[in-house]
């Protein structure tokens, strides 16, 4: 069994975890994006680490990506006819899983275990772990004023300019014993296709861990969320613009410079590999869409093939 490390947030992240917990090879470990979560209605939810659960234990609504699939929204609806402010979709079983971590948490558990607990009842196998378990919070700034990650993704549909990203609690937020285990332990090190600002940035920003990822004996392996310059899901390709990176696998390598050893990008982007190389970054060209299950399997795959070699060169 091969020890991976996976560093995953958004939709994108809990596909490419699918793929790597498809593989009977793989011992997976996830290291999950906090910083998105927010309260709503006196309950502690979770978007980034919830997707992740609901998708790995197979709950997760297929043709939106997130939330539960069968889904009801007659607690929301009550809230609605009340007068309370909706615009953040929580089901009806959704609820109980906020509910559950709320009343965890004012019993002063910590979120780490609060997450493995739900897990497990989940009947979910690989291990999910939280990055710190202090209070990590994405602020986006637009042209109206500072927003809330979920103000700005959900209720304004992500239409607002980006102008600049903040993630408070952070410069204090420490990094949890378990993911420093994890990167530590690890065979390899996978940063999934997930936002590189929103969604790896604050896990990479957390006291220690960037240290602890470059001293890891593991390779490290990113894989590009975009695709000629554009992403398959979310805003990453419009906040890097935005915030004056490069929108493509270039700049995304430049994110993970000095970090990542190999990086992922996507056939169609074969003409960067020269500037990506120039970063020190070992560009590998392939298909990296993962439409269904047995596209991120089939990506999961090759990266545990690159990884087959990588320990071949290394013995010979």
């Amino acid at each position: 069994m091969t020890k991976v490390t996976l560093l995953a947030g958004g939709v994108g992240g809990a596909k490419m975890a699918e793929g790597f917990a498809a593989l009977d090879d793989v011992d997976l470990t996830i290291i999950g994006n906090v910083a998105d979560d927010e309260e709503f209605h006196g309950l502690w939810v979770s978007p980034d680490i919830d997707t992740m659960l609901y998708t790995l234990s197979g709950r997760i609504n297929r043709a939106q990506g997130w939330g539960l699939a069968d889904e009801g929204r007659r607690g929301l609806d009550m809230l609605t006819d009340l007068g309370a402010d909706t615009w953040m979709f929580l089901g009806d079983r959704d609820f109980g899983l906020h509910i559950y971590r709320t009343e965890r948490l004012r019993r002063g558990d910590r979120p780490t275990e609060i997450t493995a607990d739900i897990a497990k009842s989940f009947g979910i196998t690989s291990r999910l772990i939280l990055p710190t378990d202090d209070r990590v919070q994405t602020r986006v700034r637009t042209e109206a004023g500072w927003l809330s990650f979920q103000e700005y993704f959900v209720r304004e549909r992500c239409a607002p300019e980006v102008l600049e990203l903040t993630y408070e609690g952070l410069e204090d937020a420490r990094m949890t014993a378990e993911a420093s285990s994890a990167l530590a332990e690890a065979d390899l090190i996978v940063i999934a296709p997930s936002n590189p600002l929103v969604s790896i940035g604050p896990i990479l920003g957390t006291a220690g861990l960037r240290d602890a990822l470059k001293t890891a004996s593991a390779p490290v392996v990113a894989v590009s969320p975009l695709i000629a310059g554009k992403v398959v899901k979310g805003p990453a390709d419009r906040m890097l613009a935005g915030l004056g990176h490069r929108a493509d696998a270039v700049g995304v390598a430049a994110l993970y410079e000095n970090l990542a050893d190999h990086l992922l990008i996507d056939n169609s982007d074969t003409a960067l590999a020269g500037e990506i190389s120039a970063k020190g970054i070992a560009p590998h060209a392939t298909d990296i869409l993962m439409p269904d299950l047995a596209g991120r399997a089939r990506l999961a795959g090759e990266i545990m093939s690159l990884f087959q070699e990588l320990e071949k060169d290394c013995a010979a």
